[in-house]
This record gives C-alpha cells, structure tokens and sequence, in this order.
C-alpha cells in the first residue's frame, strides 16, 4: 500500500469576495490535488503582522499520496490561478488567497522552500482557533503540545470572529455512507487495496485487508504451481472465511460503514484457474458450506485492469514470489471474475474500467470513480 498521508492546510483571503475565494481554493483543491476532509468554519481576523483588510481564514485537512513538496507546488499554482500576484519582495502582502501546509502528518522537515511544521503556527490565532474546529489529534512535534495547549500558551491578542461555515466538495458523495459493506475486488495488480485504504480513510471506514503476504505456500506456488494449488487455496480459503467471520463479526453491521479489499467469493474463482477438474469439486464442496456462512456485501465493486497494466502494477510493487506470474493466468482470472459477477444480482454489482485511469497520481480520476460508486448506490436505493 502507499502512504496516504493526512495533511492541514490554513488558508487566507483579504481581497475581493473573501468567502467566495475560500470556496473556489478548496474546490480547486479537492478536484485537483487531494481529497478535503474536513474544514473547520470560517473566522475574520485581523491582518497579521503588516496593515491591510481584515482576512478570512480557515484550516482544512486534506488526504493525499503527494509528497510535501509536490504539494507545496501545486497549492501554489492554484494560487495563482486564483488571482495572488506573485510577491515582488519579503514583506506580507495583501492577497486574494493563501494556502499554506502547517503540519504533514508527524512529518519535521526544513528546506530552503518549504519547513513543516510551519514555523509560525503556535503564534498565530487565526491558525490555531481554526484547528480546533477539526477532529484531530495531533501534538508538536518540536513543543509536544496539542493545538490547545498550543493556543492557551499563545501570545497572540488578536481579536478573532466566527463568521461562516463552508459546505465540503465531498457531501455530494454521501451516498456512499449509506452503505454497510463494501466489497472492492480485481485481479492481481488492479489496484483493490490501494483503493480501499482511500475510501476507508476519506469517508471513515473500517477497512478490511487481506492477509495475503502471511501465507507461506504462495511463494511455492509460483515456482511449482501444480504440486502447491490445492494446499494454497485451501489455505486462503479458511484465512478469508476466518478474517471475515471474525472482522464483520467485531464491527456493528448497523453503525459501521465497513470496506474490504477482497471477498471469499474470490477463493472461488481462482480456485477454478489453480486447480484441476477433481480438486475444484471438491474445494466447491467445502467453499458453498463456508460461504452461507460469511455477510453479503451491499456492493460488489470489480476494477478492471488490462493485462499490461496488471503486469506493470505488478512489477512495481516488487514481490518476489509474483515474478513468474504469466498473462496468461491472469487473463485466465479475468475470465473467472467474469463469469461469477454474471451470477450476482446485477443491481449490486458495479464494474469499473481503470485500464486508462490513475487514481492515485491523478484526483480527478479518483473523484472519477467515486462518483460511479455514489451513483450506482443511488439506483439501488431507488
């Protein structure tokens, strides 16, 4: 998996329609750069450390794979987008809007372009009382104080006025929270994992993962498939039907939106490539008593990769016991995944194609595919 990374940013506006120029930040933000979490309301403080108008200023906590300095980039072409003048000297100015990163997970950091934390948080008010509007939790890691203890200890004396709240890009996407269970599932490589810590993360999810890098006959299997088939997938089946039990069991199915990046079905249709005619009946056998057993998802959401994408993805991630893996096993497993979604009630089953999408480099293709998964759960609601 990659590191999704939870970030604050402050922003600022004291020229033109104030409020208006927050709202298009974070739009610019969130379709652009990285998912907005949350955000705190919107406060009138005064222009800090030279004479201007008044700003409004709010905090914000975003979600992203960027690192801290593709980030700081692009925040400062939105910037610019947005209408700041680029700054002519070292002195504050007044400004349409600022964005800045104050703290990048627990990340110390101190280049020539970019120090984080920032080092003027803890003395700023119109950075602090915002902060404490968002649900985190979060020390200094210099002063090891929270962001309360931060703003008792400030000496800033600026008066600050709560004036507005702003509705977040992503309550367009609440659909998805009506849902309980939510099935992610795709070919080795597709992206299924990655896609759930995303989901599990921007809408508060307990996500579920698969225990695939604890089995011991994998590495086996792909150097001698034939002899190692059926004790891998008997393996994998009773992992996944234990983890499941156990998982779904521990979460309550009424409050909790859970999300797995896998379903037992799939021990199924991989079984159906691996094994021969004999050991598939037989495996049929013991996989229909467990899965009576194990909840159904409300959604099943299948990513379709092609092949070469697979391969790729494959090779990225640097296992080495998936080095052997041909085309043609996983178009076989395509085949395979084809044919079971056939048997699902349509109605929950939602097939996207990301052979031409990166959702983790690229957030309009995110938001793409999230806006797929709020529809199709609102024709099922209907």
């Amino acid at each position: 998996m990659y590191n999704y990374n939870k970030v604050v940013l402050a922003l600022g506006s004291n020229l033109g329609d104030r409020k208006q120029q927050l709202i298009a930040a974070i739009h610019h933000i969130h379709n652009k750069v990285a998912f907005v979490a949350q955000a705190s309301a919107i406060y009138e403080t005064p222009a800090w450390g030279f004479e201007s108008y008044p700003f409004y200023n709010m905090c914000i906590m975003v979600h992203t794979y960027l690192s801290p300095e593709e980030l700081l980039l692009k925040l400062k072409k939105i910037e610019l987008d947005l209408g700041r003048a680029e700054k002519k000297s070292d002195t504050y100015e007044a400004r349409t809007v600022d964005i800045d990163i104050i703290y990048y997970n627990d990340l110390i950091l101190n280049t020539d372009n970019l120090t984080i934390p920032h080092p003027q948080m803890h003395h700023r008010k119109f950075v602090l009382v915002p902060l404490t509007d968002l649900s985190i939790e979060w020390k200094h890691p210099f002063l090891q104080k929270s962001i309360d203890e931060l703003l008792l200890n400030t000496t800033d004396t600026a008066t600050i006025k709560k004036m507005d709240t702003i509705a977040l890009p992503k309550e367009e996407m609440q659909a998805i929270l009506e849902l309980k269970f939510l099935a992610i599932e795709g070919n080795i490589g597709a992206g299924k994992t990655t896609l759930t810590q995303m989901i599990a993360q921007d809408f508060n999810a307990r996500p579920i993962f698969e225990r695939f890098a604890d089995n011991p006959f994998l590495p086996k299997f792909y150097k001698e498939p034939q002899r190692y088939a059926f004790p891998l997938e008997m393996s994998f089946l009773a992992d996944r039907y234990a983890q499941l039990q156990h998982d779904l069991g521990q979460y309550n199915l009424f409050n909790d939106f859970i999300i797995a990046d896998y379903y037992i079905y799939k021990s199924l249709i991989f079984a159906q490539v691996t094994l021969d005619t004999d050991e598939v009946l037989l495996y049929r056998t013991i996989f229909d008593v467990m899965y009576k057993e194990v909840t159904k998802p409300d959604l099943y959401v299948f990513l379709h990769q092609n092949t070469s994408n697979l391969l790729r993805n494959i090779k990225k991630r640097g296992r080495g016991y998936e080095e052997q893996i041909q085309s043609e096993y996983l178009n076989n497993i395509n085949k395979s995944y084809s044919e079971f979604i056939k048997t699902l009630p349509q109605q929950k089953v939602l097939i996207i194609d990301v052979s031409d999408k990166d959702f983790v480099e690229n957030q309009e293709d995110y938001l793409a595919i999230l806006k797929l998964i709020n529809e199709k759960i609102k024709q099922i609601n209907n």
